[in-house]
């Protein structure tokens, strides 16, 4: 049974496109996703922002949060994250101030720093290729200007947008998103599903540094991991597969629908890419319930984690939601 009960599950969607699926289907998969979340205890339910990929399809980040925000009630909505690098401050401070509108007291945005998609697409979203992020700060302090209340003689306000509480989140795989976090006083959500080697060096480095802000008085991190759960080792670790072919296919560059999942992933892959592949993804957790959340208990144990957010790559939509309920319910049971 889990340690951590008083530690928050919160769930991350890419929207993702199977095999045999349409985007519209993909929608709708993810829509009933996050109602299932709802009812499971789940905390909060984020969409990321990626362009160009064949297997997602959240690009328009704030209109599939505005869909789901209409059918569900309770559960916290957010981006996990806007590419901030991609839009323009003002832009992104209506879209979220519309939502926080619609949705009042239910709305996070999460930042990231990186393009989300290739050099093309970058340019093809006129996102300025040569500054490499390195302006984020930048644009992170327009945004907050944003949401202020407006100072006398300002020209420029998001409306909406103006004096609302949107929470802001940074996100990040490295140390540069972790210093930024701590010295904004913002919450800081680590990709340890996809980039898990800075994991503990960034989080000891936001914890170290961290200056309190009016959003926040002391740090708060979210941790997030991928995770199939399902009756049996053995069929956890059969859906798992999706997953090992999703980041086979990204390291070799090849584009593809979400896969379903193989019996043997040794005619997949060679034995150098599996090394690396099983490396990358080290804090995956894929098995019973109980057994993904003995490994959800670790994480939180070496990280000190407030929140972790279950990401999942399972082809068959119903299997996905089941995972997530399964999760919830051995998570939660020390509690009922």
């Amino acid at each position: 049974m889990p340690n951590n009960t008083n530690v928050k599950l919160s769930l991350l969607d890419l929207v993702t496109i199977g095999e045999g699926a349409t985007v519209s289907d993909a929608i709708h998969s993810s829509t009933q996703l996050a109602i299932a979340a709802e009812k499971a205890g789940f905390h909060r339910f984020w969409v990321a922002e990626h362009h160009n990929l064949r297997d997602i399809g959240s690009a328009a980040t704030s209109v599939i949060l505005s869909h789901i925000g209409a059918k569900t009630q309770s559960i916290r909505l957010g981006s996990g994250g806007v590419m901030l690098p991609n839009h323009a401050p003002l832009l992104v401070a209506e879209q979220f101030g519309t939502l926080e509108s619609l949705y009042p007291g239910r709305i996070d945005l999460g930042l990231g720093r990186a393009p989300g998609t290739d050099s093309s697409t970058m340019r093809a979203l006129r996102r300025d290729t040569t500054a490499r992020g390195l302006d984020f700060p930048e644009m992170l302090e327009e945004l907050q200007s944003y949401f202020r209340v407006a100072k006398p003689g300002q020209h420029v306000k998001a409306i909406p947008g103006e004096g609302l509480n949107v929470p802001l989140w940074l996100l990040g795989s490295s140390t540069f998103s972790a210093r930024l976090a701590a010295q904004k006083g913002l919450p800081f959500a680590f990709a340890s599903h996809f980039a898990p080697d800075a994991m503990l060096h960034a989080i000891d480095i936001y914890r170290t540094h961290f200056k309190p802000s009016p959003q926040l008085e002391k740090p708060y991190v979210i941790i997030c991991v991928n995770a199939v759960a399902a009756q049996s080792q053995k069929q956890a670790e059969f859906l798992a597969t999706t997953e090992l072919q999703k980041f086979h296919n990204l390291g070799r560059g090849v584009e593809t629908l979400l896969p379903k999942p193989v019996e043997n992933m040794d005619e997949v892959w060679s034995p150098g890419a599996k090394q690396q592949i099983l490396s990358q993804l080290r804090e995956s957790l894929w098995g019973t319930p109980d057994a993904v959340c003995r490994g959800i208990d670790s994480l939180v144990e070496r990280t000190g984690a407030d929140e972790i957010m279950i990401n999942s790559w399972i082809h068959d939509p119903q299997l996905r939601i089941q995972s997530h309920e399964l999760i919830a319910q051995a998570w939660f049971s020390e509690e009922a």
